[in-house]
């Protein structure tokens, strides 16, 4: 169990650990973890029965429904990556107005942003929320990325685009930016970009645009950068929580 939790737990500093299988080793240099998440959500949660039977929906449209459980650990995900580049920040106060504090500014006030985009700025909780931009939002909500023209013309390439910056452009054109996510979080990112990627092409396509499961591809993004930005601000103190 140890040596499986070292293998597919993303929080994990250092190298990434060899898989041992019936078949032979494998030897990944990225993380796993996203393609045994999407295995489990299409494998198993897509099939689990008696869903209607206790929620009225099957299980797997429940995760994936608007203010379901994955958007919630999107949301928490996206607080906590915030919190952890501010800690980067506070560390690295002494060289203020660099290159690199700048990259990871930038990345706080992205995921502060996209958290609160997720639940509308507190309306999802509160029920507080602004007429002027209800009004023009496709959900009757306080945000952003639900505004008609934001959402059909503009949410789809910024998926892609940040995704392919964080997933590989980052890491491969500057790797002495440290706020890019390291080559180990590519699948996190390049994976989203990808379904995003097919969901627009299908729509151009001849034939029905394929179901849009864009929570459950948001969530790894996510994840993605809470494991990146925790990881930065608290390197030394997860290496000693693996050595246990």
């Amino acid at each position: 169990m140890n040596f499986f939790l070292k293998v597919l737990n993303p929080f994990t500093s250092g190298e990434i650990k060899k898989i041992n299988t019936a078949w032979g080793e494998i030897n990944p240099s990225v993380d796993i973890f996203p393609l045994v998440y999407l295995l489990i959500i299409y494998g198993l949660v897509y099939i689990l029965p008696y869903g209607r039977d206790v929620i009225g929906i099957s299980w797997f449209d429940w995760c994936r429904s608007e203010d379901g459980p994955l958007e919630w650990i999107q949301f928490v995900s996206f607080f906590m990556a915030f919190i952890c580049s501010s800690v980067v920040l506070w560390k690295r106060r002494s060289s203020i107005f660099t290159k690199k504090w700048f990259a990871w500014l930038a990345l706080a006030i992205i995921c502060f942003f996209v958290a609160g985009e997720e639940i509308s700025w507190g309306e999802r909780i509160t029920g507080i929320g602004l007429d002027a931009l209800r009004d023009i939002n496709m959900q009757g909500e306080s945000n952003l990325h639900n505004i008609h023209f934001f959402h059909h013309k503009l949410l789809d390439p910024a998926f892609e685009i940040s995704c392919l910056l964080f997933g590989w452009l980052g890491w491969k054109k500057w790797p002495n930016i440290d706020a890019f996510p390291a080559k180990r979080y590519s699948l996190y990112f390049l994976l989203v970009a990808l379904f995003y990627f097919y969901f627009d092409i299908s729509y151009a396509s001849t034939i029905k645009q394929i179901r849009n499961d864009q929570e459950i591809f948001e969530l790894l993004m996510s994840v993605g950068l809470l494991c990146h930005c925790w990881n930065s601000a608290f390197p030394k103190r997860i290496k000693k929580a693996i050595n246990l």
